[in-house]
């Protein structure tokens, strides 16, 4: 999606040349780029696959050395992986998948949540107030539904426009597995419904954050719940109700990792990336 790479990373871009790596960036539906000839392929930025996720997982199932892999990339782009990580004992902010072809009975109260399954950016993702939006809900999930599309409904965690959403950012440490690494804060994106009239944007509001110990704590619980190996992950959560930290999404495919709000974070991955390489 950025040919050059975005912005963001190239602290990490110069951090590997610091330490004597070759850096490209191909963008991963270019015919031409030979991903065979990498000593290892990171995938950063490639926010354009929602349209077409089938044909970026395939893609990914055919390079060879991906960090992080296929079988994650194929998993991690659909959200009903919050299914799993709910059965295995992470506290997931309550989440109900419409599947295309069933109907869907809104509530009559709060705020609610209905975005796609597969998505990235917040796109055709809307926030509604029952019981006076609950038909622009009905639509956004039929809107989905014909589309060929799972739709999610979830509450509409209210903290998020004081305390924020926290992003916590996990890479390997010196003996491969992945440990806390550093977090930031970011401030609430959705103000009201979404009419399928408009493209999702990436304002977001970012500033550094110190995370709390336990949202460090639930942070462990979901990467110890995440297949072995991987290269980076990032843990979402919000506060709930109840004040404790719920996981909104873990992002191991292309998530913004936040390399200028953190001194030293770029420099641990490159070290981590070229511990790989050897």
């Amino acid at each position: 999606m950025f040919p050059e790479l975005y912005q963001e990373e190239f602290h990490l871009r110069d951090a590997l040349r610091a330490r004597g790596v070759t850096v490209e960036s191909p963008l991963w539906d270019d015919p031409a780029a030979d991903w065979a000839s990498y000593d290892l392929a990171v995938l950063r930025s490639t926010w354009d696959y929602p349209a077409r996720r089938d044909e970026f997982v395939a893609w990914a199932h055919t390079v060879p050395r991906l960090a992080n892999p296929a079988a994650v990339v194929e998993w991690n782009t659909d959200k009903h992986y919050l299914r799993e990580l709910a059965a295995a004992g992470v506290p997931v902010t309550p989440t109900t998948f419409v599947e295309p072809g069933e109907t869907w009975q809104p509530g009559t109260t709060g705020e609610w949540v209905v975005k796609p399954t597969i998505s990235a950016g917040s796109k055709d993702t809307g926030r509604y107030a029952f019981p006076g939006e609950a038909d622009l809900a009905v639509k956004h999930v039929a809107r989905l539904h014909e589309a060929g599309r799972t739709a999610m409904v979830q509450p509409y965690l209210t903290a998020v426009d004081g305390v924020g959403e926290t992003a916590l950012l996990y890479t390997p440490g010196p003996d491969g597995t992945l440990g806390f690494s550093h977090s930031i804060r970011k401030g609430p994106l959705l103000t009201g419904p979404d009419l399928g009239d408009k493209d999702a944007g990436y304002a977001e509001e970012i500033s550094p954050r110190t995370a709390s110990a336990e949202e460090v704590a639930v942070g462990d619980r979901v990467v110890a719940a995440l297949p072995v190996g991987l290269l980076y992950a990032r843990v979402d959560l919000i506060p709930g109700p109840d004040g404790a930290p719920l996981l909104v999404e873990v992002e191991l495919t292309e998530p913004s990792l936040f390399w200028s709000y953190a001194e030293g974070s770029a420099e641990r991955m490159a070290d981590a990336i070229v511990a790989r390489l050897r």
